[in-house]
C-alpha cells in the first residue's frame, strides 16, 4: 500500500470497502448469530450531544456517540444498529418504538445523528447500540442510556418572583460602574439602593401529591445563584448555579429529575437566593458594580403520575418569602451568616410560615431562557491545615497548603452570639498577616454562632482565590482552649471549579516540567468556573485570549465538549451591533479603549470553533457561529487602514525590564494585523466548509491583500526580520504563514538567534508565548525549547516553583505581579502533549479518528508519559530511555488509527510487541525521509529500538 503525506511526506491511501457487500454479509451473520457473546468488540461510554445522559437537549436531531473496547489490535467498526425507545423497558427488550436505525454499514461511532420522527419536547428517551467489527463479529448490546429534550419556550411560562421589584429597589442600570474610578455621582446612585434588593432571601411553597409519582422534573433558574431543596434535601451538587451569563441576552436554567425526593402527601419546596454576578451591589470590595435586578426565582416542576395524569407546580404569587440567615453576600466581597436567624424546618413540610411575606411578581430578565448544558461548578477537593503561625498575639494564620479558588468550611462550637471571622488571601504581608492589597479587599466570611453544640457552615454565594486563612481569638484544633473563645473543631479549604472532568495527564523525568504542569493545572482549575476567568479574586472576568492561546492545553487536559459551546454563546451575546467582540465575555463592565477592543482577544470567536473541531471532530460551532465570526472579521476590516489594524493591547505582559502591561517589545499594529489575518484565514475555511462560495472568494482575496500589506508594513528585506526584530515579531508571521517561502528559513534563524542571544530566554508575553513555543517546536528546535524552560530563573516556570508557589502567576516574576493565580502564561502545556509526548491531532481527520504519535526526546530527559481521553477512547504515549534501549508504549483507541513516527535513526532496529518491524503484520510502513514511520490500528503497542534517539 502506497503511503504519502503532504505535511511530512506521506499520505494514507485507505483501501476502499464495498459497503453493500459488507452489509449483505453482516445481515447474514446477524441472522445466524443473534446471541453471540464471544465478541472481540464491546461498547464503552455512550454519549448524546457529547454528554452522558444529558437533560435539556435543544437540538431536534441529537447526535449519538460511543466508545469501543477490545483486547485486539487493528479493531475497527464496520456497522452499527441504534434503537431509541420511549421507555427503558422497551429499549431493554430491543423495541425501538421511537427510532430503529437498522443495521447501518458505517465506521462512524461519534456524532451519529438521530434519524427518526420529530422528538417530543420535555420528554425522556432511552437508547442503546450494537456494533460489528471488520471481522463480522457483533458486540453485545450496550447498556441503556437516556437523554431528555428541553421544553418548548411556551412551557417556560412561570412567573419570576422575589421580595422586591426592580422599580422599588432603586438599583442603578448600566455597565459603566468600574469601582476604582467611580465618581461621586455614581457612588450616590448605589447608596440609594433599598437594602432588601441586596439581601439573600429564602422562598418556599408546599403542595400535595396524592398519587404515586412516576416522574418529576424541575426546571429552575434562581438569580444570581440559588440552592434548591425538596423536603429539606439539597438538589444537585452545584455551587453557584446557574452558570453566569449576560442576563440581558441569555439566562440559564437547570433541569433535575427529582422523583426520589418527593413523597405522597405534603411536599415542601425551599429555595435560597443570593446575588452572584446578577446583582453586584455589595459595600465591601467590588471590581465593578452591576445589577440586572434584585434576587429572583423562576421555577417549574412537571409531575407525571403512574395513572398517566400530570400536574405542574410553578413560581407564582402563591409562594412566600423571608430573609435568610445570610446577612451579607457579594461575589466579590464575601459572605456573613447569623445562625440565630435560622428558622428550623423552613424548607420541610409542616413548617408554620404564617409570618412570611407573600412574594411579588417581578419583571423577567431580558435574556432568553436556555437550558444549561455545560457542567456545573462544584466542590472538587478539600484541604486541611498544613501550618499555623501567630504573627500577632491571638491572631492566627493557617496555611492550607494550596492556592485555589473556593471558600472555607468550618465546624465550630461556642456560645450564642460569638463570631468567627475568616479573612482569606493568597499572599502574606511582611508582618505575616494575610494580605489582600493585590487581589481586592476587604473580602471575608463571618459566622455568628447560635450556641447549640457543633455547628457546620460554609458560604453559598461567594468565593475567593486564597491559600491562607486568618482568624483571631479562636481555639484551633489540637491547641489549648481559651474558654472565652469559640472553638474551631475543624476547618477545611474547599477547591471549587467546573465539573467538566479531566481528560489528560502528563509526567516526565524532568521535575521542573512535572511541577510546571501541576502549577498550570491548579491555575486553570481555579479559573475554570462559569467562564474561563483571569483570576479567582480581583476580577473574575472572562478574558477571551486565554481560551485560544491556551486552547490546545485546555483541550488536552479537560473535557470541554459542553463548556466551550457555552463560552461561544457568551461571545455571541457580548458581540455588539457593529460586530465588535469585546475582550471579556460576559461583558459585565465596559472598560473602554484597548481593554474593550483588542483583536488578540476578540479573535477567539473565530479560532475557538476550529480548535473544537480539531479535538472533537464536531463542526457544529463553526456552523452555528459563522455569523458571529463573519461580523467580527468585518468589524476589524472597518478599523483597518490600508489593511493594517493598529489598536489593541498587543503582546500583553511581554517580558523585559519595563513594567508589564501593553506590548513594549513588539509593535501593537503587527500583533493586531496578524490576528486580523488569522481570523480571515479561518473564516475563509469556514465559508468553504459551509459551501458559501461567494464568502470564500471574498475573504480569500481579503486575506491575500492583508498578507501583502502586512509584509510591506512590517517586513525588513535587508535583515529578513519583522517589526522590531523581537521574538514575537518574527514568530507569529512564521506560525501564520505570512512569511514568503523563500524567506522563511532566514526569519526562523533570526528568531532562534535572538533567543540564543538572550541566554536562551524568552521575551514574549501572554499573546506571544504560544506562537514562539510552537514555531520552535514545529520547526526542529525542541532542544531550544528545553533550554528555554529547564531552569529556575526568570523568565521561566522554574522560578515560580523555586519561589514556593502552587499555582501559575500573572507575571514571570511573581514579586512584581498582582495575581498569583493566573493561567494566561500556561501555553507550554501544548508543548508537553504535542511535542514531548507527541500526541498530535490530524487536521484532515479531526477528532482523533486518525492522529499522529511523534514524541520528541530533548536534553537529558529519560522519559515521558502522557495520555489524552479522546472521544474514541484513551490515547497513551510513553517513552523511556534505558541504557542502550529506547522503549515506547502507545495505546490507540478502537475505531481509530495513528501514524507513528519514531525519534530514532532511519535504519534503527525496531521491534513491535517483540516482532521485527518488517515482520509485524499489524503495521503498515510509511515513507519518511528521516525516521522509521508506521501506520497502526487500535491496540496497545510496545515498541523497542536499540538505536539512540535523534533530537529534531
Amino acid at each position: 500500500m502506497l503511503i504519502q503525506n503532504n505535511h511530512i511526506g506521506y499520505t494514507i491511501l485507505n483501501n476502499k470497502v464495498n459497503f453493500l457487500a459488507l452489509l449483505l454479509v453482516l445481515l447474514a451473520f446477524c441472522q445466524c448469530n443473534t446471541k453471540n457473546t464471544s465478541s472481540d468488540i464491546q461498547l464503552g461510554k455512550l454519549t448524546t450531544e457529547l454528554a452522558v445522559n444529558p437533560i435539556g437537549i435543544k437540538k431536534e436531531t441529537p447526535r449519538f456517540g460511543w466508545e469501543l473496547e477490545s483486547n485486539g489490535q487493528g479493531v475497527s467498526q464496520k456497522a452499527y444498529h441504534i434503537i431509541v425507545a420511549s421507555s427503558k423497558g422497551k429499549a431493554e427488550n430491543g423495541e425501538g418504538d421511537i427510532w430503529d436505525s437498522g443495521m447501518v454499514a458505517s465506521d462512524k461511532s461519534q456524532l451519529v445523528p438521530y434519524g427518526g420522527e420529530t422528538l417530543e419536547r420535555a420528554s425522556r428517551f432511552f437508547w442503546r447500540v450494537k456494533v460489528w467489527n471488520q471481522h463480522e463479529n457483533g458486540s453485545d448490546w450496550s447498556e441503556v442510556n437516556f437523554f431528555e429534550t428541553a421544553p418548548d419556550a411556551s412551557f417556560l411560562d412561570a412567573h419570576w418572583i422575589g421580595a422586591i421589584t426592580r422599580e422599588e429597589s432603586h438599583l442603578p442600570e448600566g455597565r459603566d460602574y468600574h469601582t476604582p474610578v467611580m465618581g461621586k455621582e455614581k457612588k450616590e446612585k448605589w447608596s440609594k439602593v433599598d437594602p432588601l434588593a441586596k439581601q439573600s432571601i429564602q422562598l418556599r411553597k408546599t403542595f400535595e401529591a396524592g398519587k404515586d409519582i412516576e416522574k418529576a422534573t424541575v426546571y429552575i433558574s434562581g438569580l444570581g445563584h440559588y440552592e434548591l431543596t425538596l423536603n429539606g434535601e439539597k438538589v444537585g451538587n452545584s455551587e453557584f448555579a446557574p452558570l453566569w451569563s449576560d442576563y440581558d441576552k441569555t439566562v440559564y436554567y437547570n433541569s433535575y429529575e427529582v422523583k426520589d425526593l418527593l413523597q405522597n402527601g405534603e411536599n415542601a419546596i425551599g429555595v435560597l437566593l443570593g446575588n452572584g454576578m446578577y446583582n453586584v451591589a455589595g459595600e465591601r470590595y467590588t471590581k465593578f458594580k452591576i445589577s440586572f435586578g434584585p434576587p429572583t426565582l423562576f421555577f417549574k416542576m412537571k409531575l407525571k403520575f403512574t395513572d398517566g395524569s400530570e400536574e405542574v407546580i410553578a413560581s407564582d404569587d402563591s409562594w412566600k418569602w423571608s430573609n435568610s440567615p445570610i446577612t451579607f453576600n457579594c461575589i466579590f466581597g464575601g459572605e456573613d451568616y447569623n445562625a440565630n436567624l435560622e428558622q428550623e424546618g423552613w424548607n420541610k413540610p409542616g413548617f408554620d410560615d404564617r409570618t412570611w411575606q407573600p412574594v411579588v411578581i417581578q419583571n423577567a430578565p431580558k435574556g432568553k431562557l436556555r437550558p444549561q448544558n455545560a457542567p456545573p461548578v462544584a466542590v472538587q477537593k478539600s484541604y486541611e491545615i498544613q501550618e499555623v503561625n501567630e504573627p500577632e498575639e491571638d491572631l492566627f494564620v493557617l496555611d492550607m497548603g494550596q492556592n485555589l479558588s473556593g471558600f472555607p468550611s468550618i465546624k465550630v462550637k461556642g456560645k450564642k452570639g460569638q463570631k468567627v471571622k475568616l479573612v482569606v488571601g493568597e499572599h502574606l504581608k511582611e508582618n505575616g498577616t494575610v494580605g489582600q492589597g493585590r487581589t481586592g479587599g476587604p473580602h471575608y466570611y463571618e459566622y455568628t454562632l447560635k450556641g447549640e453544640g457543633e455547628e457546620f457552615w460554609q458560604p453559598r454565594f461567594s468565593y475567593y482565590g486564597y491559600q491562607y486563612i486568618q482568624v483571631d481569638k479562636v481555639n484551633l484544633p489540637g491547641q489549648e482552649e481559651n474558654p472565652d473563645w469559640p472553638t474551631l473543631v475543624d476547618i477545611k479549604s474547599n477547591f471549587i471549579y467546573n465539573d467538566a472532568g479531566t481528560r489528560g495527564n502528563f509526567a516526565s523525568s524532568n521535575e521542573i516540567f512535572n511541577q510546571t504542569h501541576e502549577l498550570i493545572d491548579k491555575a486553570v482549575k481555579s479559573n475554570m468556573h462559569s467562564v474561563f476567568t483571569d483570576c479567582p479574586h480581583r476580577e473574575k472576568l472572562g478574558w477571551l485570549e486565554e481560551t485560544h492561546l491556551n486552547g490546545p492545553g485546555l483541550f488536552y487536559n479537560y473535557n470541554l465538549a459542553t463548556l466551550v459551546p457555552k463560552v461561544m454563546q457568551d461571545m455571541a451575546d457580548a458581540q455588539r451591533e457593529n460586530g465588535l467582540v469585546p475582550s471579556i465575555a460576559p461583558e459585565y463592565v465596559i472598560f473602554g479603549g484597548d481593554f474593550t477592543d483588542s483583536p488578540e482577544w476578540g479573535v477567539a470567536c473565530v479560532v475557538l470553533p476550529w480548535m473544537y473541531y480539531d479535538y472533537y471532530g464536531d463542526p457544529s460551532l463553526i456552523h452555528e457561529y459563522y455569523g458571529t465570526m463573519k461580523k467580527y472579521v468585518d468589524y476589524l476590516s472597518s478599523t483597518a487602514d490600508n489593511h493594517i489594524v493598529s489598536h489593541g493591547l498587543g503582546d500583553w505582559y511581554d517580558y523585559g525590564e519595563h513594567v508589564a502591561g501593553y506590548s513594549k517589545n513588539s509593535p501593537i499594529a503587527l500583533s493586531a494585523t496578524s490576528h486580523y489575518y488569522f481570523g480571515i484565514q479561518l473564516l475563509t475555511k469556514a465559508a468553504k466548509m459551509l459551501g458559501n462560495t461567494a464568502d470564500e472568494q471574498k475573504y480569500s482575496r481579503l486575506g491575500e491583500n492583508v498578507k501583502a500589506a502586512f509584509n510591506k508594513e512590517f517586513y525588513n528585506e535587508e535583515i529578513q526580520e519583522y517589526g522590531t526584530e523581537s521574538q514575537f515579531s518574527n514568530a507569529i508571521p512564521i506560525f501564520l504563514d505570512l512569511v514568503s517561502p523563500e524567506d522563511r528559513d532566514e526569519v526562523l534563524n533570526n528568531l532562534v538567534e535572538d533567543v540564543n542571544e538572550k541566554g536562551n530566554r524568552l521575551s514574549t508575553g501572554d499573546v506571544g508565548n504560544r506562537y514562539l513555543y510552537q514555531v520552535l517546536a514545529r520547526n526542529g528546535h525542541n532542544e531550544l525549547m528545553y533550554k528555554m524552560h529547564n531552569h529556575y530563573e526568570t523568565p521561566g516556570y522554574g522560578f515560580q516553583i523555586k519561589f514556593g508557589l502552587t499555582t501559575l502567576t500573572e507575571q514571570w516574576d511573581p514579586r512584581k505581579g498582582n495575581s498569583w493565580n493566573h493561567f494566561m502564561m500556561g501555553q507550554i502545556e501544548e508543548w508537553f502533549y504535542r511535542s514531548l509526548a507527541g500526541i498530535v491531532p490530524d487536521k484532515e481527520n479531526p477528532g482523533f479518528k486518525h492522529f499522529y504519535l511523534k514524541p520528541k526526546v530533548v536534553g537529558d530527559m529519560t522519559g515521558v508519559e502522557a495520555n489524552h481521553e479522546s472521544l474514541y477512547g484513551n490515547i497513551k504515549s510513553a517513552w523511556k530511555l534505558d541504557g542502550d534501549s529506547f522503549n515506547f508504549e502507545f495505546s490507540i483507541p478502537v475505531n481509530s488509527e495513528a501514524t507513528v513516527i519514531l525519534p530514532v535513526e532511519k535504519d534503527a532496529e525496531v521491534t513491535v510487541n517483540g516482532v521485527d518491524l518488517e515482520q509485524f503484520e499489524g503495521a503498515e510502513l510509511v515513507e519518511n525521509e528521516n525516521h522509521p514511520a508506521l501506520l497502526l490500528g487500535s491496540g496497545n503497542y510496545r515498541i523497542k529500538s536499540t538505536y539512540g534517539p535523534v533530537t529534531k
